[in-house]
């Protein structure tokens, strides 16, 4: 899934949601929110593609306990891409993902968050506010 986001393509991730989900980024920030509805994921992505284009996650860790009725899955990656002016954007991002019989029914997301408003910051300073929106959340 990971290499499908890393290659452009989020759809992958958002066919593999559950009919009832929870997809939780801790933060008020553009890319924070609660969503439990595939259109508003469809819209996050989007939003995340249109403001961190290129963003490529590195997996650096996978716990995963439990069967398949239902999965626990904690994973650490190091996420980066360029920011407008030449800047980078380097974060550490811990998700905890919960899944049945193969399907994702929750996903909690935490990251440095004062990176990420730096980051949101220098897009919305080139010319997109919307990196200063409020969440999509449902």
């Amino acid at each position: 899934m990971f290499e499908s986001i890393n290659d452009g393509d989020y759809m992958p991730m958002v066919d593999g949601l559950a009919p009832s989900f929870e997809y939780r980024f801790h933060g008020e920030h553009a890319l924070g929110g609660r969503r439990t509805s595939r259109e508003s994921m469809i819209r996050w992505w989007q939003r995340v593609s249109a403001l961190l284009p290129g963003a490529r996650f590195d997996l650096q860790d996978i716990l995963v306990d439990g069967g398949p009725w239902r999965t626990r899955v904690a994973v650490r990656s190091y996420v980066s891409g360029d920011l407008p002016g030449g800047l980078r954007y380097e974060n550490t991002v811990f998700q905890f993902i919960t899944l049945v019989w193969g399907r994702v029914t929750s996903v909690e997301t935490v990251e440095d968050l004062q990176i990420l408003q730096r980051a949101l910051r220098a897009v919305a300073d080139s010319g997109k506010p919307e990196a200063l929106a409020r969440p999509i959340s449902d």
